[in-house]
């Protein structure tokens, strides 16, 4: 896939990288001590994230002999925002769920691999679809912790993640639905600062559903834009996201 490009992963680990470095001139002196004793603390985070489709082309050709392949060629980041609670179930265990939002959007690429790129109309040969997202999300994830080394604490943690997108529907090329679970996997370090706890961390997200609804009766009368839908198989959410939590 390729959300999961080289120069992304280097990005996160250079920023995780540039904190941990902030957060070690001092890591002689244990702050917050008793911070991991509590049985339930909150906080909030802050953070991007980078949106993906997985889509599978099916080779469809048209009547008119177009064959239309679906590419999200690059990636912008978008924002998120949550509020998180924590659970301590063990010494090196917690439970977290942190509900949010997040902001984002993709681009769908369109290409007809049979037409000519020289064509007069270009719309027969290439088009684009911007799909925006705003979701609701609800992550819980389970949090396994590795001891504490001075002030810092190495973490991974795996979850789930149910999302919603509450944007409003539009009569596009591909109709997408708004509900999906997602399985996450992810890593970070606890930072103990004087005052709070710093916790960057990197998360991925797989989505678990084929969204791409099938049924338009919105488009049985204009064949241009189902064509698009007949030429796509399965669409599947996939993110990767750099977050700063605040504890």
């Amino acid at each position: 896939m390729q959300i999961f490009r080289l120069r992304h992963i280097v990005l996160y680990s250079l920023l995780v990288c540039a904190v941990a470095c902030l957060a070690q001139d001092n890591d002689k002196v244990l702050n917050r001590q008793y911070a991991d004793m509590k049985r339930i603390h909150y906080g909030f985070s802050v953070g991007m994230n980078f949106q993906d489709l997985n889509l599978t082309n099916n080779g469809f050709v048209t009547e008119d002999g177009e064959s239309w392949f679906a590419d999200i060629p690059s990636h912008s980041p978008g924002f998120c925002v949550n509020v998180m609670a924590d659970l301590r179930l063990h010494q090196h265990l917690n439970l977290r769920v942190a509900p949010g939002m997040y902001f984002g959007n993709k681009v769908v690429q369109y290409r007809n691999v049979l037409g000519d790129p020289d064509a007069l109309e270009p719309s027969h040969y290439k088009q684009s679809q911007n799909v925006k997202a705003t979701y609701i999300v609800l992550p819980i994830d389970l949090k396994i912790s590795t001891l504490r080394y001075h002030n810092m604490r190495p973490y991974v943690n795996c979850g789930i993640m149910p999302i919603y997108d509450v944007g409003k529907e539009r009569n596009e090329q591909l109709k997408l639905s708004n509900f999906d679970a997602m399985l996450t996997v992810g890593l970070g370090c606890d930072f103990y600062l004087p005052f709070f706890k710093l916790c960057p961390e990197v998360k991925f997200c797989f989505g678990l559903r084929n969204l791409l609804e099938k049924n338009r009766p919105d488009l049985q009368d204009n064949p241009e834009m189902m064509r698009f839908t007949e030429s796509v198989s399965k669409v599947q959410n996939n993110m990767v996201v750099l977050t700063f939590y605040f504890e």
